[in-house]
């Protein structure tokens, strides 16, 4: 069994320490910095084995060499960012399959906001470590690739079983349901959402951990299809990939 703890960093990154219960191995995703995590580790397991980068931004792997060092940890990222990801150790492939004690996490593609961008899913566990890819109501800046690969990502990860967990990079859900709401107002969903981001953030604390079938209802993003929101933007005939770019062009000057 796999247990989670979420770690903020920076000024709204999230981190996560993930520990096999069964075999006592223990791991961080993306860690922002040495600090934050530290003070966790150190008090609870005194061991890091591996540490998991979804992509090189210094925001996920700023702490990456501080930890190796004291922890003797192994860094795991995609080959297509060995030169990239600060003292990578274990470079993966799409469809790769990474041991994790007796978790098996399958290496996913995602290409869009960086090139080599990577998730980090369980079918077992439930749990998908999306990164910068895919946000609670949200999606990453398109940096590296195309609005056809970021639209094409998304598409693979909402195939995945819809009681799915999303685990991301950033709180940004707030300000995430804004934009949703902006351009589909009728949004039921959207409407309960909002309620309950107040609760969460009001307790101060994350709107993390979302199931994929709450995103497929909320995240307009993996929503490009619906006739409703490309009523709004006046882009009826679009194709999805259109649709996508527009909203992800507007979300930028939001």
């Amino acid at each position: 069994m796999l247990k989670i703890d979420i770690i903020a960093c920076l000024q709204d990154n999230y981190s996560y320490i993930i520990h096999d219960t069964d075999t006592n191995i223990v791991g961080v995703i993306d860690p922002s910095e040495f600090s934050p995590i530290d003070n966790f580790i150190k008090k609870k397991f005194n061991k890091i084995n591996f540490i998991l980068n979804t992509h090189h931004h210094f925001d996920h792997t700023g702490g990456n060499l501080e930890l190796k060092k004291k922890y003797n940890s192994k860094i795991i990222g995609s080959t297509k960012d060995e030169k990239r990801i600060p003292g990578i150790d274990i470079k993966l492939l799409n469809n790769d399959v990474f041991k994790f004690g007796n978790v098996d996490f399958s290496i996913i593609d995602v290409p869009g906001h960086t090139s080599g961008h990577i998730c980090f899913y369980s079918k077992k566990e439930k749990i998908i470590f999306t990164g910068d890819t895919l946000f609670s109501l949200g999606c990453g800046r398109v940096f590296e690739g195309t609005y056809l690969q970021m639209l094409d990502s998304l598409s693979r990860i909402k195939k995945l079983q819809g009681d799915t967990n999303i685990y991301c990079g950033h709180e940004y859900t707030k300000k995430n349901l804004e934009f949703c709401t902006k351009f589909e107002p009728d949004n039921k969903f959207l409407k309960d959402k909002k309620n309950w981001i107040s609760i969460k953030l009001n307790k101060k604390e994350p709107t993390i951990p979302v199931t994929i079938e709450d995103e497929l209802k909320t995240n307009i993003f993996l929503r490009c299809d619906v006739f409703a929101i490309k009523k709004s933007l006046g882009m009826e005939n679009s194709t999805e990939v259109e649709i996508f770019k527009k909203l992800r062009d507007l979300k930028d000057i939001f």
